[in-house]
């Protein structure tokens, strides 16, 4: 059935570039479906558009990555005006791009996490708030946005660098060993990944540059870690309410006598790049792009 679907793509995150590109391969997909596709860079103005917005199409698909676009910002909006939207609703959103609160969540639900706490910057600046190698990360960005690795011997944070993300700071024990991702789509994991990067680790250039990381899927780790990851990302996603698609990472220590599998954290709305990972994981489980986001509406209108 032909569908009128508003994406929304871009925004005033620190991920518009990605957000951008995630949009119109979704748009593209969507018309060679049949769909009737309007894209819509979300900027200032937005909410006015709303109330008009809502008798010319059918359902939104929310393309946006980073604050306002998936911590329920604009999920809000569209609850309000009353316009069915992909992805998770408002309090998953909110709660996923919350690390500190996620992480409550997810310890509480019996899914390991890395040892960690919220700091001050400044506290963080005046010297290591424990031993390393440790992770810096800011409370509420994604796709790696101002993380950084302390390794020991390296420099810490610089108090000249550029740090437009508020005063408080997560750090998480640094956790060896493999980096592992998992896609739920629905009631179902779909398969897990595993991202080996070219440099150091995952950072944002290795997540959207090709040639700066190599994606096995299925991930070639064992069948019990495997079938935890699985289980785990699923149970992440239950814990949260999401619903729609999502993407659970994780590290996987499998070193004798290691940690075993650490979420780092769930996204509430993956990205759609061709570089994109749940995209992938879809694919090996044989669903194609186009299915893949034409299932992501039809869900999003089944909720409605």
């Amino acid at each position: 059935m032909t569908r009128r679907v508003a994406v929304l793509l871009g925004g005033r995150s620190a991920e518009r570039e990605v957000s951008l590109v995630s949009g119109r391969a979704v748009a593209d997909a969507l018309r060679g479906l049949g769909h009737e596709v309007t894209e819509i860079d979300v900027a200032e103005g937005f909410l006015a558009r709303l109330p008009a917005l809502k008798g010319t199409i059918d359902v939104v698909f929310n393309a946006l990555h980073g604050r306002w676009g998936e911590d329920g910002c604009v999920q809000g909006a569209l609850e309000l005006a009353e316009i069915p939207y992909t992805h998770s609703g408002v309090v998953a959103s909110a709660v996923a791009m919350d690390k500190p609160m996620a992480r409550v969540l997810f310890a509480a639900s019996g899914i390991p996490v890395p040892e960690g706490d919220v700091f001050g910057r400044d506290a963080v600046l005046a010297g290591d708030p424990m031993p390393r190698p440790y992770v810096v990360k800011p409370l509420n960005e994604g796709s790696s946005v101002g993380v950084h690795i302390v390794l020991p011997g390296s420099n810490g944070l610089s108090p000249d660098e550029p740090w437009p993300f508020g005063d408080r700071v997560l750090v998480e024990r640094y956790v060896p060993g493999r980096e592992v991702t998992v896609a739920v789509m629905g009631d179902r994991a779909l398969g897990a990944l595993e991202i080996q990067p070219v440099g150091s680790f995952y950072d944002y250039d290795a997540k959207y540059t090709a040639g700066r990381s190599r994606h096995v899927v299925p991930a070639p780790i064992a069948e019990r870690d495997y079938g935890e990851a699985l289980r785990l990302a699923r149970l992440a996603h239950d814990v949260l309410g999401c619903r729609g698609v999502s993407r659970a990472d994780f590290r996987l220590d499998d070193s004798e006598g290691g940690l075993g599998l650490r979420l780092l954290e769930v996204n509430t709305q993956p990205g759609m790049t061709p570089l994109s990972l749940v995209p992938e994981i879809a694919a090996y489980a044989g669903i194609d792009f186009p299915a893949l986001v034409d299932w992501m509406v039809e869900d999003a209108l089944c909720r409605s």
